[in-house]
């Protein structure tokens, strides 16, 4: 998943200009996008749309409001109870993982869907690795604006920098994926661009977005390039060729972080399972 675009729970008719957009997955959100007083009625709207028939790309799954408030279980509850069938569902403003195993127990009768919790708070951060590791979670978000927020500092990226590497950790070591805040101005493409390079360094498989013009940055950010295949290609074959043992690439030793990475580049590009 490079890119997850939201789209309102409040906006229905706009669920299915999203699906064209061209990001890899789809998140109806019931949260912040939806007042309190329209709850009930984006809830009926979410569930009916994904009720219906569809292709099985992009993924299409919705956020829920936070699963220790009325709503977040009235969420639940409309899921269980309806014929709908996302692929994910996010959990807003998680901070134990007892919330994920809550979740799953409601989803029990349910094949689908994964769970992405979303970490946007101290609590949160502290308990990441167990987060991660949750039932039925396929990865994470970070929720850089919340967190800030929580913090009482900006979003510029040193103050964001230890939440980002813990967060990238703690997904590696579940070996799940794990997607960035959405980039907040849509209008600068190159702060865009900048922004998530430097997510991508750190370890991050993918960005939210909120804007259909954000995405094909993202993808762009998040698919290796035909140098970069070539060169995990070359890695694998000289490894191969040492037979285990030993090798030299380009004058370099080829080792198993080197191979990792070129395993990891040749998955991203949609080349290997």
């Amino acid at each position: 998943m490079r890119s997850l675009l939201f789209v309102p729970g409040s906006r229905p008719d706009r669920i299915a200009k999203a699906l064209g957009a061209g990001a890899d997955a789809v998140c109806i959100d019931l949260e912040d996008a939806v007042p309190p007083d329209g709850k009930t009625e984006a809830r009926a709207s979410v569930m009916a749309a994904l009720s219906e028939p569809r292709a099985q790309t992009p993924r299409l799954g919705f956020r829920i409001n936070p699963v220790r408030t009325p709503n977040g279980l009235a969420d639940l509850a409309a899921y269980s109870a309806s014929s709908a069938a996302a692929d994910f569902i996010m959990i807003p403003k998680v901070s134990h993982p007892v919330e994920l195993e809550i979740i799953a127990g409601a989803l029990e009768s349910h094949e689908r869907p994964h769970l992405w919790p979303i970490v946007e708070s101290a609590e949160g951060l502290s308990r990441a690795y167990d987060i991660a590791a949750g039932p039925r979670v396929q990865g994470m978000l970070f929720g850089g604006a919340d967190f800030a927020a929580d913090l009482g500092t900006t979003m510029e990226w040193e103050p964001l920098f230890h939440a980002r590497g813990t967060l990238s950790a703690a997904a590696a070591a579940a070996g799940i994926q794990l997607l960035d805040v959405p980039y907040l101005d849509v209008n600068d493409d190159e702060g865009l661009a900048a922004s998530t390079a430097r997510v991508k360094a750190l370890g991050f498989t993918g960005r939210a977005c909120i804007h259909p013009k954000q995405i094909a940055g993202v993808n762009a950010a998040f698919t290796p390039t035909n140098t970069e295949i070539e060169q995990a290609r070359r890695v694998l074959a000289a490894f191969a060729q040492s037979k285990g043992g030993a090798a030299l690439l380009d004058g370099k030793l080829v080792e198993l972080p080197v191979i990792r990475a070129a395993e990891r580049t040749l998955q991203a590009a949609g080349l290997v399972e």
